[in-house]
């Protein structure tokens, strides 16, 4: 049997999981200000725009990289690479992806060299991604995630920050060497 990651849950931990994303904590945090950009297709265009508005209403500055109305001919792609562009270069701080199930915008975000991108349904991994792998995108499916779960993980997302442990800077070294290699 596997060796159990010290990062994974346990079934008694649960309690502490919930805790650590808590709306007085999450409140707290999120008003850190972020440069935070946003895409979607029209399978994510709802969410987005409920997204979008409250990001703004929360404080953060946000930057949407389309689409600006529901095409249902449209590619997330066209929306997607701008926003990890803009992510990979710094030009915003954090990327908020979405398509209808959210593993397309997965899958194009993780093409750009230096976005790290992951499809999250559950607050454990919308922070300890962040916190152990330096996530710098989230990406959601609109047509699956509900809108209140959405705004829970887009806000553990935004709150947490990478703890630079060394096993964890090792890793990602291995990642970029990767990506360089291509």
């Amino acid at each position: 049997m596997p060796k159990k990651s010290s990062t994974a849950p346990s079934r008694r931990n649960w309690s502490i999981i919930n805790k650590r994303t808590s709306d007085k904590r999450l409140t707290r945090l999120t008003r850190t200000r972020q440069r935070v950009g946003v895409a979607a297709d029209h399978g994510g265009f709802e969410l987005k725009e409920q997204l979008v508005g409250k990001l703004r209403e929360v404080g953060h500055e946000v930057i949407d990289f389309g689409d600006r109305q529901p095409k249902l001919d449209d590619d997330y792609p066209d929306f997607v690479v701008p926003l990890a562009r803009a992510v990979a270069c710094g030009k915003v701080e954090r990327g908020v992806a979405i398509c209808g199930s959210g593993v397309g915008a997965s899958v194009v975000a993780n093409k750009v060299a230096g976005v790290r991108a992951c499809l999250i349904h559950e607050t454990f991994s919308a922070h300890q991604g962040v916190e152990d792998d330096d996530l710098n995108m989230i990406c959601l499916g609109g047509l699956v995630v509900g809108h209140a779960l959405a705004w829970e993980l887009v806000q553990t997302f935004l709150a947490a920050r990478f703890t630079g442990a060394a096993r964890f800077r090792r890793r990602l070294a291995k990642v970029a060497d990767l990506e360089n290699k291509l």
